[in-house]
C-alpha cells in the first residue's frame, strides 16, 4: 500500500515534508492528553512521521508505548495548510547508537548547537541517546489555510485491515521516578506564558481515543482557569479532560466546557517545567544538578533495558534527503526536545 502520507495532495504534502516542528500528543495512564511540541521528520518513504526524546526524560515514549494512540498536529505559515493526524505509534529503543546517528542526520547539528561547537556538545550523552518514536498515520485531516479551520476538515482514512507496526519489547522493572524540578503555581505560569504572547494549543481526545491538538486562536485568563475561542471546524467535541500547553513549556490540566466561541478551561494543576525548554544552554551544558539528575536517570533507564551507553558519532553524519528538503525551506531555525 502507497504510504497515507504519498497519497495527500502535493501542497499538503509539501508542508508535512518540509516542516519542523510539530505538536505530538500521547495519553497518560490516567486519560490525560498531553501535548509535547517537538521536532519530527517523516521517514524517507513517507510512511511514518517520526519524533524523538532523551532517554533522561522519557516519559511522552513511555505513554505511547502503553496507548499507541497518538496525534500530531503540523502547520504551515499563513495561508498554508493545517494538518492534523491520528497515528499509532511504534517506539524505537534496542539500538541508542543507531538512534543517535539518525537524529544527527535528521536535524543537522548546526541547527540545534545553541552556538556550541560540537566536540563539546558530543559529551552530552544525556541528550543525544534517544528514543524514536514512529507514528504511522491512521488518518489524516486538513485544512487548506488557519482560516479553513471554521470549516469541516479534508480526510484521508488508512483501509481498516491496515496492520501497523509494534513498539520494540521495551524496558523491564518499573520505570525510574522523574527528576524533581523546581516549580511554580499555575498562576504564575499562565500569567508568565500570557506575558511572553505565546501561542497556544488544547488538546482533548476524540472518539475513538485518539489526543488531538489544534491551535487556539484567542485566550484570556479568567478565575480558575482560561477562556478559549477555537476554530468551528475542530472535528471532536469540545468537552472533558484536555491540556492547554505554550510552546511545552507551560502545560495546564483540567477540564473543558462550552462551544468553539466561548469555551472554558477549569485548570486542575499546571505539569512540571522541564528547565531545557525553559533554557536552551540546559541543553548541552546543563548546571550540576541538571546534569547530575539526566544522567542518573539516563544510567537507571539504560540498565533497565540492559543497554550499554551510547556511541556518539566523532565525525557528524551525512543529513538524509529530507532534512536537506527542512534546510532549503526552513533556514537555521533552532530545534528543541
Amino acid at each position: 500500500m502507497t504510504a497515507l502520507i504519498a497519497q495527500l495532495p502535493a501542497h499538503v504534502r509539501s508542508v508535512i515534508e518540509r516542516g519542523t516542528f510539530c505538536d505530538f500528543a500521547t495519553v497518560s495512564a490516567a486519560g490525560v492528553p498531553i501535548d509535547t511540541p517537538t521536532y519530527y521528520f517523516p521517514s524517507d518513504d513517507l510512511a511514518s512521521v517520526d519524533i524523538a526524546t532523551g532517554l533522561a526524560y522519557p516519559a511522552k515514549a513511555e505513554r505511547a508505548r502503553r496507548n499507541p494512540k497518538v496525534g500530531v498536529l503540523i502547520e504551515g505559515g499563513p495561508g498554508q495548510p493545517v494538518v492534523s493526524i491520528r497515528g499509532r505509534a511504534a517506539v524505537r529503543d534496542s539500538d541508542f547508537s543507531a538512534n543517535a546517528t539518525r537524529y544527527l542526520s535528521e536535524t543537522g547539528y548546526d541547527r540545534i548547537s545553541y552556538g556550541v561547537p560540537w566536540d563539546v556538545a558530543r559529551q552530552a550523552v544525556w541528550y543525544w541517546t534517544r528514543l524514536i518514536v514512529e507514528i504511522t498515520p491512521e488518518r489524516i485531516q486538513w485544512w487548506d489555510s488557519p482560516e479553513a479551520c471554521d470549516s469541516p476538515p479534508n480526510v484521508l482514512q488508512a483501509p481498516a485491515d491496515f496492520i501497523f507496526p509494534a513498539s520494540d519489547a521495551g524496558p523491564q522493572g518499573a520505570p525510574t521516578k522523574p527528576s524533581a524540578w523546581p516549580d511554580r503555581s499555575w498562576i504564575e505560569k499562565a500569567e508568565g506564558a500570557l506575558a511572553r504572547g505565546a501561542p497556544a494549543h488544547l488538546t482533548l481526545c476524540d472518539e475513538d481515543g485518539y489526543p488531538l491538538p489544534i491551535r487556539v486562536r484567542e485566550m484570556e485568563l479568567a478565575d480558575g482557569g482560561f477562556r478559549l475561542k477555537m476554530p468551528k471546524g475542530v472535528p471532536f467535541a469540545l468537552a472533558g479532560k484536555a491540556t492547554l500547553t505554550f510552546q511545552g513549556i507551560e502545560t495546564f490540566v483540567g477540564d473543558v466546557s462550552g462551544d468553539a466561541d466561548s469555551l472554558w478551561l477549569a485548570v486542575e494543576r499546571a505539569l512540571p517545567e522541564l528547565p531545557m525548554m525553559k533554557d536552551p544552554k540546559e541543553v548541552f551544558q546543563p548546571s550540576e544538578k541538571v546534569r547530575t539528575s539526566l544522567l542518573t536517570r539516563m544510567e537507571a533507564e539504560l540498565a533497565r533495558r540492559g543497554s550499554p551507553k551510547v556511541e556518539i558519532p566523532v565525525e557528524l553524519p551525512a543529513p538524509t534527503r529530507l532534512f536537506q528538503l527542512r534546510r532549503s525551506a526552513t533556514g537555521a531555525e533552532t530545534i528543541k526536545d
